[in-house]
């Protein structure tokens, strides 16, 4: 079914593209100024994993006339994006962030890794430039949280606590939804929920080594985001990602 083979695309592309908007916001906001390069690097790196996996959505919804990447990106609604809940929340204390990142990107390279073998094709070639990208964004994010982590009393705490903050969001990643159900029988793509063991695992690694605790299990999770369903702060993020595309139709540069 196109339609499920789209909505999954959309699933991949939009938690790249919402990412990659989030982590914008923090440059000039970093602890240090080469960690404003280091952010806004995989900001881009997103960025691009983004475009692609949007411009092949387009390719296979084949609507006329053809959606593009801008398209899809600044022209849809709050409740036709697809992307989990992690990714919009709103930028908080690094922390937070990097607590964040290692939970996103140590997902994202068990999900580009199965992806090699997507009977897309040009899914799978997506998936074999992105592993590179999210290998590097998992280290950049281990070695943070392992410097805070065994670092002073108060990194060590701030630490803790942006743990604790992300964990809500952390199980959406690994929630089956129908489109990856569909996804997975055809071969294009994986269930959420056969990444979840390697995930926890790189994750828990890392915790113990930086001497922090993995969080108690939340009492509440998001969910939804797959279907449409996101916290209040996607709209707004939405509203400044798509201000100046949609005050200008049609704009070139």
């Amino acid at each position: 079914m196109t339609e499920q083979h789209v909505a999954y695309l959309l699933g991949l592309g939009d938690d790249a593209l919402i990412y990659a908007q989030r982590l914008g916001e923090w440059l000039t906001h970093a602890p240090q100024i080469e960690e404003d390069m280091a952010l806004g690097n995989v900001g881009l790196d997103l960025l691009g994993q983004a475009r692609s996996l949007l411009t092949r959505a387009g390719e296979v919804e084949g609507a006329t006339p053809l959606r593009d990447e801008d398209d899809l990106a600044m022209l849809r609604d709050e409740r036709e994006f697809r992307n989990v809940q992690l990714v919009e929340q709103p930028r908080a204390d690094f922390g937070h962030e990097m607590a964040r990142m290692l939970w996103f990107a140590t997902y994202q390279c068990e999900l580009y890794s199965a992806l090699l073998g997507s009977a897309d094709e040009t899914l799978a070639a997506i998936a074999a430039k992105a592993v590179k990208e999210v290998e590097y964004h998992r280290d950049h994010a281990t070695q943070w949280v392992l410097r805070l982590g065994d670092g002073t009393g108060e990194s060590h705490e701030r630490m803790q606590q942006g743990l604790a903050s992300v964990h809500p969001y952390v199980a959406e990643l690994g929630e089956d939804h129908d489109a990856a159900r569909w996804a997975t029988d055809q071969g294009v793509g994986v269930l959420p929920s056969t990444l979840t063991e390697a995930v926890n695992g790189y994750v828990t690694q890392v915790l113990q080594q930086a001497t922090l605790e993995m969080p108690d299990p939340p009492r509440w999770h998001a969910r939804g985001g797959r279907d449409g369903v996101h916290s209040e702060v996607m709209g707004y993020l939405l509203a400044e990602m798509q201000h100046i595309h949609r005050s200008h139709p049609g704009a070139t540069w």
